[in-house]
């Protein structure tokens, strides 16, 4: 573990700690990983990421919330791993593989990449949720059972679980917090969820915070982004495409009708570089 050096990169704010494993394994416990991430005693993360040898792709990418668990992907971390990719093979595009399945990253400009983060997943069975529901708006409130503050979000999986709720304001701080680690682990979800508020400003604008499913608020969520997008245009509020405004920048999202897949497309910022 000690001795490996890291690069910290960040998607709007979103910001990892990325190992090179391609050529020496890299595989902290949880608590090693929740070391990394600590913002006052480690180097401070949402997510730390592996990039791992695959056999059917550029690199596979592993990783681990700020509590130490794995999980299936992430999509700020794909514009960030892509782009490193890229720019250490000289190349425009590659594909990454991840428990959530394969990606191809695509440059965009100086700094900017495209991500194909594939078609989302959008029944039941595939979020996951406990029971059968309706995904464009599952039975779920936030409040009092006769006057409910939220309520029947969008349900949407891109390779990990999403709620989405719509807000008729930007929710505080506090509101996102408490709303969301109530709903992270609530049982309608076995794998928990991703928990988005999402205040549509114009058919080409969603303003959205994420509670992110074992890291907390976050800056900004990749994936969170894709799926407010989605969830936002299955309910007929947006069209499919959008300016995704987060708490740390803007990501450009387009569910493409030709192919059924979702593109995302933002910044990548390298912060530093050190050693663990």
């Amino acid at each position: 573990m000690s001795g490996r050096p890291f690069v910290k990169m960040n998607g709007c704010g979103n910001d990892f700690v990325v190992v090179d494993a391609l050529s020496r394994p890299f595989a902290p416990t949880s608590h090693e990983a929740r070391a990394i991430a600590d913002r006052s005693a480690g180097q401070g993360c949402d997510q730390l990421i592996a990039i791992e040898p695959s056999p059917t792709a550029d690199a596979f990418m592993r990783v681990w919330n700020a509590d130490g668990g794995t999980v299936e992907t992430c999509g700020n971390a794909l514009r960030c791993v892509g782009w490193m990719l890229m720019e250490a093979g000289g190349r425009d595009r590659v594909t990454i593989d991840t428990l959530g399945g394969p990606t191809v990253a695509k440059r965009a400009g100086a700094h900017r990449v495209t991500v194909d983060m594939g078609a989302p997943r959008l029944d039941w069975t595939e979020i996951p949720l406990a029971e059968e529901m309706d995904t464009r708006g599952i039975e779920l409130q936030v409040g009092p059972i006769d006057a409910p503050v939220l309520h029947t979000p969008g349900a949407v999986s891109m390779g990990n679980p999403h709620v989405v709720f719509f807000t008729e304001s930007v929710p505080a701080d506090d509101f996102v917090q408490g709303a969301g680690s109530l709903i992270e682990n609530h049982p309608l979800f076995p794998e928990g969820v991703n928990v988005g508020f999402a205040h549509v400003e114009a058919r080409d604008r969603i303003r959205l915070r994420v509670w992110e499913r074992g890291a907390g608020l976050t800056q900004a969520c990749g994936t969170g982004a894709c799926a407010a997008l989605v969830a936002c245009a299955r309910r007929g509020l947006t069209d499919r495409a959008a300016t995704v405004a987060v708490d740390g920048g803007e990501l450009e999202i387009v569910w493409d009708e030709a192919t059924g897949h979702v593109l995302m497309t933002g910044p990548v910022e390298v912060e530093r570089t050190g050693v663990l």
